[in-house]
Formats: structure tokens, C-alpha cells, sequence
């Protein structure tokens, strides 16, 4: 993996901005630029990362302001290459999402992350899910009643596994986005920029080598 890191976006390089740039004279999203230094086609959606995680990528890239989206620039070569088992990436980077919003979102919001809490860590194999549902069982103490509304929706209207893989992890992140850049704390942006390192940080566990068990004395 990469080792560059870019603290500021240096003199004749794409400056981070929203939205999609046709080239690098226009500007540049975070994915593009992750593009652009993995060596692959102009795009938004490169090879070089997992498709859940460049969909999150984006959607910080678009809610942080002008003032505060080149702090994310330093995180571009961290998502390059991180790509793999898009089954298990896909539900522990929505998880994350979710978990980061759901204490700060608006009720409304905070019921259908909820909903997502407890869902997606069921498409989890088991030596992967312990973690993240403890992810998600801290975010869902602090919602009880968001909880307790999911529950009681999920019981009556339980929603296919095949939806979840399809549209649902997807649908959290981008709602768990939006919920946290409309929410009335004091510092929605730098909370954005903490769920894009932390989710990097989380593929990057998924594909670490397993460790090599420690020798026991005979």
C-alpha cells in the first residue's frame, strides 16, 4: 500500500471540491483523486477501493465545506487498495456510519438507523461480527427509543436480506451522512471527518494478514 501522505494539497495538483470533475483542471473529489494516484481512469468510482467505502468517501467529500475538506486530503493513498470480501465490507463500513450518526441525528433519522443497527450485522459471518455489533450496541444505548421503535418496525415488516446487500447498506451511509451534517451540534464537519478515518481504519483491519499465534513454551 501507499506509503505518500498529503497534509496539504500541493501547488499543481487537484484542490478537493464537490461533485464529479470531468479532469483534474476542474478540481477534484476525494475518490478522484484517489484515482488519479493509483494510476487508474479519471473517475470517482475506481477500482483501487471498495465500492461502500468510495460511496462514503464521496458523500464526506460533499458535506464538508469549503474550509475544511482539504484536512481529508492526507486520507487519499489510505483508501487505495483497500478492496476486498465487498459481503463483509460492505455491512461493517454501513455499520459504522450508522453508529456515528445515529447519537446526534434528527428522531426521524435516528428510527431508520436504528433499523440499520440491528439488521446489518446479520449479514456478518460470525468471526466477523462480534465487533460490530458492539459498534452498534453502544450507538443504540444511546437511542433507546429510537431502538425500541426498530425493533417493533423490523417485527412487523422484516426486511429481506437480499434488499439489505442491495440497497441497504448504501441507504444507511448515506442517510447516516446526511444526518450527521444537519444535526445540531457544534461541530457536525470534524465528526464527518472522524467517521471517514475510522470506517479507512476499519478496512484496513479487514485486511490485515492474520496474526501468527504466539509460540507457547513446551
Amino acid at each position: 500500500m501507499s506509503t505518500i501522505e498529503i497534509h496539504t494539497v500541493p501547488d499543481g495538483m487537484p484542490r478537493l471540491s464537490r461533485g464529479r470533475h470531468r479532469s483534474a483542471k476542474t478540481g477534484a473529489c476525494f475518490m478522484e483523486f484517489a484515482s488519479y494516484l493509483a494510476g487508474e481512469q479519471w473517475s470517482d468510482s475506481p477500482q483501487c477501493t471498495d465500492p461502500l467505502l468510495a460511496h462514503l468517501a464521496r458523500a464526506v467529500n460533499d458535506q464538508l465545506s469549503d474550509a475544511r475538506r482539504d484536512e481529508i486530503a492526507r486520507d487519499i493513498p489510505r483508501v487505495i487498495g483497500l478492496r476486498g470480501d465487498h459481503r463483509v465490507f460492505a455491512p461493517v463500513i454501513a455499520v459504522r456510519a450508522a453508529a456515528a450518526a445515529l447519537p446526534v441525528a434528527s428522531a426521524g433519522r435516528q428510527k431508520a438507523l436504528a433499523g440499520a443497527l440491528l439488521a446489518l450485522p446479520g449479514l456478518l459471518p460470525a468471526d466477523a461480527a462480534s465487533r460490530v455489533q458492539h459498534t452498534a450496541r453502544l450507538a443504540l444505548d444511546a437511542a433507546p427509543h429510537a431502538e425500541q421503535w426498530a425493533r417493533e418496525h423490523l417485527r412487523r415488516q422484516p426486511v429481506r436480506e437480499r434488499d439489505l446487500r442491495r440497497s441497504g447498506c448504501a441507504a444507511a451511509i448515506s442517510l447516516a451522512v446526511t444526518g450527521i451534517a444537519e444535526a445540531c451540534i457544534d461541530d457536525p464537519e470534524s465528526l464527518l471527518i472522524h467517521l471517514l478515518r475510522d470506517a479507512i481504519s476499519d478496512a484496513e483491519r479487514l485486511l490485515a494478514p492474520a496474526r501468527v499465534p504466539d509460540l507457547v513454551a513446551v
